[in-house]
């Protein structure tokens, strides 16, 4: 830990030293515009560079604690509901529910929810039913009415008093509810979020994504779960205190990102949620580069409507600070990052062209190329991870974080009109 320490405090000093280079070109120019824009691209900068050291130093606190935290022996006696929402997943059905039947947890039910599937879903997953013990999988279906309507058809009908959520295109590890349960001995938990790692590592834009799921999850959910402020609760892996989504009201049908609002929710009533990293969920990505593109919009429009009503806690840090905090978190990565890096580059590359100031350009790249490649190190180190994939954060600089912040910012502009979308379901390669 303390040579992974050194080597993060050079990669940092080397990009704190490319923004400061930035503000060398305000001293050779009098364009109030270049000097205006130069300003502008420094603030941003430094936000983002202590976005990533906060994060990091959160992260790692977080990891201290959980290495010395003993949870001690927890008795099964929480009866845990696992839910499987599903729609035409004929593809991915079958080794879903392996996974969920090799649980090491002795005290659960499985709820498969078919939505209304037109494939062999239905068909598949009821050849799967049992009941033994406190052990039972049972099949339910519905009219198509989308994922939160058939959540809630589940939940209502469900037995445990912890509800856990899986997406259909995942596939747990055997102890998963196992680790997780544990943290429901804090009744102050509401929620606690799993590790989602991409299974299909098949072309650049799988492993690109598996490096960003690794980085998401063990640099941002470890630092905000050291706040007990998660604040979303990933579709593939989730479990929540049944009494405490009832009391808010289960899931909502107002947005394409119910798991997000009902994490907002929830820390809108008090509760704190947490993350578990050993609780691992591996799913299926988008191997297509449109499909992938398809993906970050309907999450960025999701994420988006959530903001929009939860809105006025971005106003309320008296009332709500922990509200106001993950509000306030949300819009910078969900909205002004996009607009800003992408204002940015153009900026850079607008005064490369000027001429003479090439040098900015070498800096700026530079600057992000160091955080991106210390985030990814950092995130593969503490995961145990292949550090082969680090190699990918350069890649992930030059052209993957462009794609997808030119999706949200579509996503942003399509929102603020109104402009009506749909699902936009991903086909299945049945790669779990």
């Amino acid at each position: 830990m303390v040579k992974l320490g050194i080597l993060l405090f050079i990669l940092f000093s080397i990009a704190l030293y490319s923004a400061l280079e930035l503000l060398d070109l305000i001293q050779t120019t009098n364009d109030m515009f270049v000097i205006f824009g130069v300003k502008l691209v420094f603030f941003f900068s430094m936000l983002v560079i202590f976005r990533y050291l906060a994060l990091l130093f959160f992260s790692t606190l977080q990891i201290i604690l959980s290495s010395k935290r003993d949870f001690g022996y927890v008795k099964p006696t929480k009866k845990v509901s696992l839910i499987l929402p599903a729609y035409n997943e004929e593809a991915v059905i079958i080794p879903s529910l392996k996974g969920m039947l090799e649980q090491t947890y002795p005290n659960y039910e499985i709820i498969v929810m078919d939505d209304g599937s037109t494939d062999r879903t239905y068909e598949l997953a009821k050849a799967f039913e049992f009941e033994e013990g406190e052990r039972s999988l049972r099949v339910l279906t519905k009219k198509n009415g989308g994922k939160s309507r058939a959540l809630n058809y589940a939940i209502e009908r469900a037995k445990g008093e912890l509800i856990m959520s899986c997406d259909a295109d995942s596939k747990l590890s055997p102890d998963a509810i196992e680790l997780m349960v544990r943290h429901f001995e804090d009744p102050t938990i509401g929620a606690v979020a799993g590790s989602v790692y991409v299974s299909n590592r098949v072309n650049i834009w799988t492993k690109l994504q598996a490096l960003e799921y690794i980085q998401g999850l063990n640099m941002v959910r470890n630092g905000q779960a050291f706040l007990k402020l998660v604040n979303i609760i990933p579709g593939p892996i989730g479990m929540f205190r049944k009494d405490a989504i009832e009391k808010v009201g289960l899931y909502e049908h107002d947005t394409f990102a119910e798991d997000c609002d009902l994490t907002l929710r929830l820390i809108q009533a008090g509760y704190r949620i947490d993350f578990e990293p050993e609780a691992l969920s591996v799913t299926e990505a988008p191997e297509e580069l449109l499909s992938l593109i398809k993906q970050r919009y309907r999450w960025t429009r999701g994420i988006l409507q959530a903001i929009k009503k939860h809105r006025d806690y971005l106003w309320s840090f008296k009332d709500n600070p922990s509200m106001t905090i993950v509000a306030w978190y949300m819009l910078f990565e969900g909205v002004i990052w996009p607009f800003m890096d992408f204002w940015a580059n153009l900026f850079i590359i607008y005064l490369a062209l000027l001429g003479g100031v090439n040098q900015l350009l070498v800096f700026w790249w530079l600057l992000f190329v160091v955080l991106d490649v210390a985030g990814a190190i950092y995130c593969l180190l503490v995961t145990k991870e292949d550090l082969s994939l680090a190699w990918y954060a350069l890649y992930y600089r030059l052209f993957f974080i462009g794609v997808v912040n030119m999706g949200k910012m579509f996503s942003t502009l399509e929102e603020w009109f109104n402009i009506k979308m749909s699902w936009g379901k991903l086909d299945r390669k049945g790669a779990i």
